[in-house]
């Protein structure tokens, strides 16, 4: 059970904390090698599947992808690690993205659980759509092609995988991490699929070229599709304590050791760096040797804890759902509940 406290005896920071765009840097040049291998790929594709994370189902997609890729072929667009997000949203998350950005293909999956309806029902939807269009010069090919795209890091290789375990019974068949930037470069394709004959291309993440929007940058970075040194694990949980604070989802309390909540990522850390033992020696002004919190080691276990769903289940876009998104997580008991 999450500790109750009342939000309104404690002064939280209304604000995103960060609003310089020097506090990330992305872009590196195998996104943009990758970027024209996709461009060029298009001609032998017959759907294009792009995938995300499903705790920020509106922000931090690529627009190149929209503006180059996803209008050329059948799209599908895959919100992965469903079982980090809340279930009850995903209705109202569908039905924005149909309306305002006309995604009419939304599929919710956890790429880790064999057993995933999404999984279930990807194959056949992507089957019907291929189908169902104009396949151009490749409509006499009884193969289908299918290129997966996404930012780093949101289970491209991972929904492969588990799609080729599930179909042909074989061993995977790419490398994954809990890291960004696993892939490096487009690998040939994969067979999922034998009857019909179905082939996936793997693809890096690419990230927009520049940062427009702090924030959202700063949500990609928690959710791990930036390398967390490219913007400082302490900037990540600091983020991350702002954001619990301001949707009342003080679960970090008990998890990080500390008596009430806080908005001062300093005393986090020290908490938390006595409860797990994050400790390091650093050599005094004198020679002398003492221990020290460790801060950095602390700000990853914190940021764990999020990633792994410790810190309950989320929306970080939850103020860009419409209606009702501006309520308070707390009406979403979903929100606290331990990832299945």
């Amino acid at each position: 059970m999450a500790l109750k406290f009342d939000a309104a005896a404690y002064s939280f920071r209304k604000t995103c904390p960060y609003v310089t765009k020097d506090l990330l840097r992305w872009f590196p040049g195998h996104m943009n090698k990758g970027l024209k291998q996709i461009q060029r790929k298009l001609k032998s594709v017959d759907c294009v599947i792009e995938v995300h994370d499903a705790r920020i189902p509106f922000s931090g997609r690529n627009p190149i992808f929209t503006s180059t890729i996803t209008g050329a072929k059948p799209h599908i667009l895959v919100l992965n690690k469903k079982d980090l997000a809340i279930k009850s949203l995903v209705p109202r998350i569908k039905d924005q993205l149909t309306a305002e950005d006309g995604v009419k293909n939304v599929v919710f999956t956890n790429s880790k659980d064999q057993l995933c309806r999404g999984l279930k029902i990807l194959k056949p939807l992507l089957i019907d759509l291929i189908k169902d269009s104009n396949r151009y010069n490749r409509s006499e090919e009884q193969d289908y092609n299918v290129l997966i795209i996404g930012v780093p890091n949101v289970g491209k290789s991972s929904l492969i995988n588990m799609l080729r375990s599930k179909n042909t019974h074989q061993k995977h068949a790419l490398q994954v991490g809990a890291v960004a930037g696993v892939t490096k470069s487009m690998h040939t394709k994969i067979r999922i699929n034998s009857n019909p004959h179905i082939f996936m291309f793997d693809t890096p993440g690419i990230l927009e070229p520049s940062v427009t929007n702090v924030e959202m940058g700063l949500k990609l970075a928690l959710c791990a599709s930036l390398q967390d040194h490219l913007v400082g694990e302490e900037i990540i949980a600091d983020y991350l304590l702002y954001w619990l604070n301001a949707h009342e989802n003080f679960k970090y309390v008990d998890y990080m050791g500390l008596e009430e909540p806080t908005d001062d990522i300093n005393r986090v850390l020290i908490a938390g760096s006595a409860k797990f033992n994050r400790i390091r020696r650093v050599r005094d002004y004198d020679g002398r040797m003492r221990d020290v919190p460790d801060l950095i080691e602390t700000a990853r276990t914190m940021i764990r804890g999020f990633r792994t769903g410790e810190l309950g289940k989320t929306l970080l876009d939850i103020h860009l759902l419409k209606e009702k998104g501006k309520e308070s997580l707390q009406s979403h008991p979903q929100t606290h509940e331990h990832a299945n």
